[in-house]
């Protein structure tokens, strides 16, 4: 029975590995038990000597009556015995678990429908162990069906899988294939009974195992060390960093996704990643950022945000013509270039969308790309934008309040589309819209008063390390919480936007990035989602409600037609005004205006850019030498601070001895306990130093060998002068009156003698040996290697635990 009990805790080993995937581990306990049916199954298999071949339809009898009860008891009979009701029930959970895990993102809640589908996955995994290792005896094999487990993860969470459970996850497996080969080994030499008159011969003892147990212990611990310590000292593979779409989420103890399905990036991930690499470099004709947008998402359903598919005509292939014209735009406008370059990479193979500033007017790379006519993104089906070079004329409305406070209503085709809200939308969220809003403002300063109460009124804080999830996500980041990353702050603008009456999208894309000689880099760091907000007349324009600078997203900016505008009104005293005119997307014209701007940044809370120019090649081979020639020492540091605790041990002794305080006044011949106690104290640690250095420089101490006969046989082999003799021979007395005189005698200076003694062994060995007992002391490995067998005992005696009926007393 210790394959199937091996079997099972193998699998819920591995099952650990999934807590990142849930917000809660209520998920946990119930496929737990589900592992407990299939091994209490496999057990009574066992047990009573079923055929191999009926087990596994047994066990997933088992594992329907258990889901059945958990699930849809209410529709069985007697709560245990599936009915078509009940069938019926768990197959539409099913389904609805698989619409669930493609709608959330990482941690999702662990509902019925999702539990349903990871006690299912578990129970499936947990047969195919069983079958393997219990039944066909191939317990290797098992660790397939166990790495498909434990990659669910690894595919899903950006982060990398926590070393614990990859730890947990690996003693399963080995601890199963331990089991394997126990019961292989001993079934050696068993031998066969012979009936002899007049009784029989006794069986053999059988085979000892312990010896190997015990080397596949070391050789399993060591394999899991290796596998933990070696990928910290290599080369990092990053996600990828350019366009990691997904469903998965980055680093943090939670999700207050307002989830976003495919092929949305996911923001938090690809900000979490611990090296912000160049993604792609562009420079523009007027030396100004632009933000870059990938994906528009025009559908909310009060959990996530969506887009409709894009449409790409065979007529619109913008290598053979301009871009649609931009919805909304009627002015006429200055145009702006900019040259994209995007990095060569394996991670950009499937790139299918080109990151662009909005509105692009004309866009000149090879290739079939085709823009969507309603959101002008562009994309294509059959290549990819890897190593791609490409020019963009960018159209660019330069609005001005005045300007945005006169635009008339949305056309229908805009309202209907981008007005949208789900019925059951919470009425604190309309109140709040209503709340931080003037109801007489126009639409555009209602939007400028709804990006300032995120960035300034409202209390808001930027962090990627979020709680809370699903319907209620809006409602806890907008009333509650209010913490969040861009995604949370570009998602809740544009509900609040629409609210008011305001037509609005998501932009999911990058942010200008950092200026380095001229040219822009944007990072994996330089992710981003903000709101556009339409105005007839101008379009769709950006709105910034993310935090900005050392606080926030570092390199946000707001748009400059929604920041104040200093004026002189005629006396000493400056007015404030909102503005619009603007270089490229976020600037005014010249440089006037630059220094403009960069007063509004001073004064008004704008944002810092933080430019991060990462750390060079050489100064991380450094960082990895240095931290590799620590590790390296830490024997020696252990073997130092030993002996520095030993040298205090002298020094007490040397006081006690010293001070008149501590003699006896009493007459006794003995010597008072408290001296005693320390006399003991120092003279253990003077010989256990010196068996240490003996190790250390390789001289080991036989162990039949007295303290006198070895200090003997070191001044006759290593011809000491007189001062090493004596120093050994005192340390030797010293210790031989401590072990067997009735009083101990007064001892000599042990801190001298020891390092008289230590300098007489020294003189006897190589250079090498001298510095490889300083670097890497033998004594201090041999106690990590004792140590370590010490661990490995107590699991041989953990495995040997037997749960044993009592006996039965004859009446």
């Amino acid at each position: 029975m210790r394959l199937p009990i091996a079997s099972g805790a193998a699998t819920g080993a591995v099952a650990i590995a999934l807590y990142p995937l849930f917000q809660s581990g209520g998920w946990f306990w119930t496929s737990l038990g589900v592992i407990l049916v299939v091994t209490g199954i496999s057990v009574l298999g066992s047990r009573y000597t079923l055929p191999n071949w009926l087990v596994p339809p047994a066990q997933l009898l088992a594992v329907l009556i258990y889901l059945t009860a958990v699930f849809t008891g209410s529709k069985a009979w007697a709560v245990v015995v599936p009915t078509r009701d009940s069938v019926l029930g768990l197959a539409k959970l099913l389904a609805t678990g698989f619409a669930d895990i493609q709608r959330f993102a990482a941690p999702v809640p662990p509902n019925s429908g999702i539990t349903l589908l990871t006690c299912g996955g578990v129970g499936l995994v947990a047969i195919l162990v069983d079958l393997l290792a219990s039944r066909l005896r191939r317990a290797a094999l098992t660790g397939l069906p166990l790495l498909a487990l434990f990659t669910v993860p690894a595919a899903v969470v950006s982060e990398p899988i926590n070393w614990l459970a990859f730890i947990i996850a690996a003693l399963g497996y080995l601890g199963l294939l331990a089991a394997d080969g126990r019961e292989r080994v001993n079934h050696w030499g068993r031998a066969v009974l012979v009936r002899r008159a007049p009784s029989f011969i006794a069986p053999k003892a059988a085979p000892d195992t312990g010896t190997l147990r015990l080397s596949g212990k070391r050789i399993g611990v060591t394999a899991i060390a290796l596998a933990i310590l070696l990928p910290a000292l290599l080369p990092t593979l990053e996600p990828d960093p350019l366009f990691g779409f997904g469903v998965g989420n980055g680093k943090g103890g939670g999700g207050n996704s307002i989830s976003i399905a495919n092929p949305i990036v996911s923001l938090r991930g690809q900000l979490s990643l611990p090296n912000n690499s160049t993604v792609l470099t562009y420079t523009s004709s007027d030396g100004s950022p632009r933000y870059l947008r990938l994906h528009s998402l025009d559908v909310f359903d009060g959990e996530q945000w969506t887009m409709t598919a894009p449409q790409g005509h065979p007529e619109d292939r913008i290598s053979d013509k301009p871009m649609p014209p931009a919805p909304g735009q009627s002015t006429s406008v200055p145009t702006t270039r900019a040259t994209i370059r995007i990095a060569v990479s394996d991670q950009v193979k499937k790139v299918e969308f080109l990151p662009l500033p909005y509105p692009a007017g004309k866009v000149t790379i090879e290739g079939d790309w085709r823009p969507d006519r309603d959101t002008l993104m562009v994309f294509s089906t059959r290549d990819t934008a890897e190593g791609q070079a490409y020019e963009v004329v960018t159209n660019e409305p330069k609005p001005t309040a005045e300007m945005l406070k006169a635009s008339a209503p949305a056309p229908s085709q805009i309202s209907e589309r981008y007005l949208q809200l789900p019925e059951g939308l919470p009425r604190e969220i309309r109140e709040l819209a209503a709340q931080v809003t003037k109801r007489d403002s126009s639409r555009y300063e209602q939007a400028v008063q709804l990006q300032e109460f995120f960035t300034k009124k409202g209390g808001f804080t930027y962090s990627l390390s979020t709680q809370g999830h699903g319907e209620a996500a809006l409602t806890d980041f907008l009333i509650r919480g209010r913490t969040g990353f861009c995604e949370q702050f570009a998602a809740s603008m544009a509900v609040l936007a629409r609210v008011l009456g305001i037509p609005a999208r998501v932009a999911i894309g990058y942010t200008g990035g950092s200026n380095f000689s001229g040219a822009w880099q944007v990072r994996t760091h330089d992710s981003h989602a903000w709101p556009e907000l339409y105005f007839e007349g101008v379009g769709w324009l950006r709105f910034e409600p993310t935090p900005a600078g050392t606080g926030g997203q570092g390199s946000a900016t707001v748009p400059s037609y929604t920041r104040p505008e200093i004026v002189t009104t005629g006396g000493d005293e400056p007015a404030v005004k909102p503005t619009g005119g603007s270089t490229g997307a976020d600037g005014p014209t010249g440089s006037a205006g630059n220094r403009r701007d960069q007063m509004l940044d001073r004064d008004f809370g704008g944002p810092a850019i933080a430019v991060d120019e990462g750390m060079p090649l050489a100064a991380q081979i450094g960082i990895g030498v240095v931290v590799a020639a620590l590790i390296a020492l830490i024997p020696a540091m252990l073997r130092w601070e030993l002996r520095a605790r030993r040298r205090r041990s002298y020094s007490r002794e040397k006081r006690a001895s010293g001070d008149p305080s501590h003699e006896d006044t009493s007459g006794s011949t003995g010597v008072v306990a408290v001296r005693t106690d320390r006399r003991e104290s120092a003279v253990t640690a003077a010989w256990a130093e010196l068996d240490d250095a003996l190790c250390d420089y390789g001289m080991s101490r036989r162990p039949s060998e007295s303290p006198r006969a070895l200090a003997r046989r070191l001044i006759e082999q290593y011809a000491f002068e007189a001062e090493a003799s004596a120093a050994v021979t005192r340390i030797a007395t010293a210790v031989e009156r401590m072990l067997f005189a009735r009083t101990p005698a007064e001892i000599g200076p042990l801190p001298e003698d020891l390092r008289s003694v230590r300098r007489a062994l020294a003189v006897t060995v190589t250079r090498g040996r001298r510095i490889r007992a300083v670097l890497l002391p033998p004594s201090t490995l041999l106690r990590a290697r004792r140590l370590g067998e010490r661990a490995l005992d107590g699991f041989d005696r953990l495995e040997n635990l037997r749960l044993r009926r009592p006996a039965r007393k004859n009446a």
